[in-house]
C-alpha cells in the first residue's frame, strides 16, 4: 500500500476514534433562537458558534439536562436582552453545561461560556456597551434603564471548562452577567476550569447567592462597569497549578476600565464568601502567576463583611487614590474578615493612597472585628485542601474562629437579601448547601451515560429531595413542580404528631425549596410527608442529635 494512501486511512482512523471519543447528543442548537424553546430532561444539546436568544424568547431548560459547548466553533450561550433563560435544576438533578472532550481530555476554554445581558443600569456613557469576547452582545438599559429587569432564573447549574481568552480584556468568561436587573434569580451555581474570570459581572444590579468557582483560570469574582448587586456565600477555590498569565485573584474589582467615578459606582456587597487560595502552607508550590485574595482598584467601593480570605501571595490591595480614600471615609468597607496564610507583608497592600493614610493599621481597626491568622490551617476549615477531591469540605469546625466570627450590625447588611448567620465564610459548622449537586471533579465525569429513562422522572410532581438526611442541623427539603399545583409539606414525629408545616398552599411551577430548623427537637426519626395535589410521598427525617 502506498504510503500516502496508508497514512491518510490512518488519519481517517484517528479522526473517526477521536469523533467517536465525543460525548454524544441528541440535538444541536445554532444561529438564532426567536421562539419560545424548551430544552427536555434526560436529552443531551451541543451548542454551536454563538447561539442567541433574542426577545421575547424564553429558554426553558429542565432538570437533568446537559449541554455541550462544541470546542471547534466555540460553543456560546447568549440570551439577549429582553430575553430569558429558565434553568431550574435540582441538587439531585443539577443543569449542567461542559465540555464535550471524554474524560480526561478536558480543559479550560474547551468552549465559550454563558453569557446573559440586561437593561439594568451600567456606568459606560450612553447606558449601553458590547460585551467582550467577539460575540456582539450589548447590555445596559441605555437612557431608560431598569433595575429590576427580569434576565430569567440560574438554580443547581453547573458550568465547566468554560472561558475562551480572545486577547487581553477580550474574553468570555465562565457566566457573565451584563447589565442583569435584581427581579433575575442566580442561585447554586458553580463555575469550574474557567478559562477566564468564573463569575464577571459588567455593571447591573442583580443579586446572588450560593456561588463555586472552581480551578478557574484567572479571578474568582470580577466586577466592574458599575455593578450594585448583593452577593452572599460564595466559595472559590484554586488549584496551585493554574493560574493567568497576566495575574489571578480572588476578587478584581473596578469602576471601570481606567477608574473614572462615572455613575453608578461599582458598589457591590459580599457577606459570607470563601476564597481557598492556591497555598496550603507557607512551602506550598503555586504558579508564579498568582496574586491576591482581594483587588479593589480603579474607583471601585466593593465592601465585605464576613468573609475567610487564605492560602494567597498577597492578601489585599487597595489600589488607587480613590479607592483608597473611600476606604478612609467608610465608603468601602471590609468587616469581619479573616486573613490566614498569606505570604507577603503587610497582608494588607495600599498604592496611591492619601496622605496620613495607613491601609494595614485601617484593617486592623479594632471596631472593624478583622483579624489576620498566620496559617490557612489557623482557620480550622475541616479539609480545605484534600489530596482527593471527594474529601473536599469547605466546613469549619465547631471549634474553629469562623464558627462564630459573623455580624450584621453594619448598614450596607441592613437589608432583607441577608441571610443573618452566626458564621463567617461560606459554610456554617454543619452546613453544605454544595451538595449533591456541586461537582468538585468534572475532569472525570462520564456525561455519555445520561438517557432519557429518567425523563418521566424529572418532570414527577413527587420528584422530592431532602439533604443533608441524617442531619444535626437544618435540612433542605423540596421539588420541582411542572406546573402550578396545591401542595403541603410538613413534618410529624413516629407518634403522627404535626412537628412543623414547611409549605402550604398553591404553588406557581419550577423549584421550591424550604428549610427545616430542628433546633429544640429531640433527636430521632421523624416523616416528611409532601401533598402534591391528589398524590402523596413521605420520607424518614433522621436528626443525630
Amino acid at each position: 500500500m502506498p504510503g500516502a494512501v496508508l497514512l491518510g486511512l490512518l488519519l481517517c482512523l484517528f479522526v473517526s476514534e477521536s469523533r467517536a471519543q465525543l460525548a454524544p447528543v441528541d440535538s444541536v442548537l445554532e444561529g438564532r433562537i426567536g421562539r419560545d424553546l424548551r430544552l427536555q430532561s434526560g436529552k443531551r444539546y451541543l451548542l454551536r458558534g454563538f447561539v442567541q436568544v433574542d426577545p421575547p424568547a424564553v429558554l426553558r431548560i429542565e432538570p437533568g439536562v446537559i449541554i455541550f459547548g462544541e470546542k471547534a466553533t466555540k460553543g456560546t450561550l447568549i440570551i439577549n436582552r429582553g430575553a430569558r433563560i429558565i434553568a431550574e435544576g435540582t441538587p439531585d438533578r443539577p443543569i449542567v453545561f461542559t465540555s464535550q472532550q471524554p474524560p480526561g481530555q478536558r480543559g479550560p476554554g474547551d468552549w465559550g461560556g454563558l453569557i446573559i445581558a440586561g437593561r439594568a443600569p451600567i456606568n459606560i456613557p450612553g447606558g449601553t456597551a458590547e460585551i467582550e469576547g467577539g460575540t456582539g452582545t450589548i447590555y445596559g438599559g441605555g437612557s431608560n434603564p431598569d433595575p429590576d429587569d427580569d434576565s430569567g432564573i440560574l438554580r443547581y447549574v453547573r458550568i465547566e471548562f468554560p472561558g475562551i481568552a480572545f486577547l487581553p480584556d477580550n474574553e468570555i468568561n465562565g457566566l457573565t452577567l451584563a447589565g442583569v436587573g435584581r427581579r433575575t434569580t442566580i442561585e447554586y451555581v458553580q463555575v469550574s476550569y474557567s478559562g477566564d474570570d468564573s463569575f464577571e459581572f459588567f455593571g447591573g444590579t442583580v443579586n446572588a447567592r450560593y456561588l463555586i468557582s472552581y480551578h478557574g483560570v484567572d479571578d474568582d469574582f470580577d466586577t466592574d462597569f458599575g455593578y450594585q448587586g448583593r452577593v452572599q456565600f460564595a466559595l472559590g477555590v484554586r488549584n496551585p497549578n493554574i493560574a493567568d498569565i497576566g495575574g489571578s485573584n480572588g476578587f478584581e474589582s473596578d469602576n471601570d476600565g481606567t477608574g473614572t467615578t462615572n455613575q453608578p459606582r461599582t458598589a457591590p456587597v459580599f457577606s459570607n464568601v470563601t476564597l481557598i487560595g492556591p497555598a496550603a502552607t507557607a512551602q506550598t508550590q503555586i504558579n508564579p502567576n498568582f496574586r491576591r485574595g482581594m483587588h479593589i482598584r480603579r474607583s471601585s467601593l466593593l465592601s465585605a463583611y464576613n468573609s475567610i480570605i487564605m492560602g494567597w501571595p498577597d492578601g489585599i490591595l487597595l489600589d488607587g487614590s480613590t479607592t483608597t480614600t473611600a476606604a478612609r471615609d467608610g465608603e468601602l468597607e471590609l468587616r469581619n474578615i479573616f486573613l490566614a496564610g498569606i505570604r507577603n507583608t503587610p497582608p494588607v497592600k495600599t498604592a496611591n493612597p492619601p496622605a496620613g493614610f495607613d491601609g494595614a493599621a485601617w484593617f486592623q481597626n479594632a471596631a472593624w472585628n478583622n483579624r489576620i491568622l498566620s496559617a490557612t490551617a489557623d482557620v480550622g476549615l475541616r479539609n480545605p485542601y484534600p489530596g482527593d477531591p471527594a474529601q473536599f469540605d469547605p466546613r469549619p469546625r465547631p471549634d474553629s474562629p469562623v464558627a462564630v466570627g459573623a455580624s450584621f450590625v453594619w448598614a450596607k447588611l441592613q437589608d432583607s437579601f441577608f441571610r443573618q448567620v452566626g458564621y463567617a465564610g461560606a459554610f456554617g459548622p454543619e452546613e453544605r448547601w454544595d451538595l449533591p449537586w456541586a461537582n468538585y471533579d468534572p475532569q472525570n465525569t462520564d456525561y455519555s451515560r445520561v438517557g432519557t429513562a429518567v425523563e418521566s422522572e424529572a418532570v414527577s410532581p413527587l420528584h422530592l429531595w431532602v439533604y443533608p438526611n441524617p442531619s444535626i442541623g437544618p435540612v433542605r427539603v423540596g421539588c420541582y413542580l411542572p406546573e402550578a399545583t396545591s401542595v403541603r409539606a410538613a413534618v410529624y414525629d413516629m407518634l403522627g404528631r404535626q412537628v412543623a408545616v414547611l409549605a402550604e398552599g398553591r404553588l406557581a411551577s419550577g423549584v421550591r425549596e424550604w428549610v427545616w430548623h430542628p433546633e429544640g427537637i429531640p433527636a430521632g426519626v421523624y416523616l416528611l410527608r409532601l401533598q402534591v395535589g391528589d398524590r402523596l410521598i413521605t420520607r424518614p427525617l433522621v436528626r443525630t442529635r
